[in-house]
């Protein structure tokens, strides 16, 4: 698990690539389309992102006649989420409300 947490980890660290996930937020997107919102790569620089991003199943792509139609996978997402960011956020959470009982009880 933390083996595929790593590789999602390391995807998200660029922006390029968290840029193309952003896009694909709104649905799904041909490569030639990810290729035209990004006139500063070349079309070998866009599919590298891409290849990253399926490695780690965080884009799926779903090939229709001479089209490859990229979809956002977001599980991978929850993934962390769940493993990192809910634990975090429940800690806060919790402190928060402890904080909010104590300031009401003393006034």
């Amino acid at each position: 698990m933390d083996k595929d947490l790593d590789s999602i980890w390391k995807a998200l660290s660029d922006p390029t690539r968290r840029e193309i996930l952003d896009r694909l937020r709104h649905g799904p997107l041909t490569t030639s389309q990810l290729v035209a919102a990004f006139p500063h790569l070349s079309r070998f620089g866009v599919m590298k992102h891409l290849d990253q991003l399926k490695q780690c199943r965080l884009v799926v792509v779903r090939k229709q006649g001479r089209y490859r139609y990229n979809s956002l996978n977001a599980v991978p997402l929850r993934q962390i989420y769940d493993h990192w960011v809910s634990k975090f956020a429940d800690h806060w959470a919790q402190t928060l409300i402890d904080i909010k009982g104590t300031t009401e009880q003393s006034q």
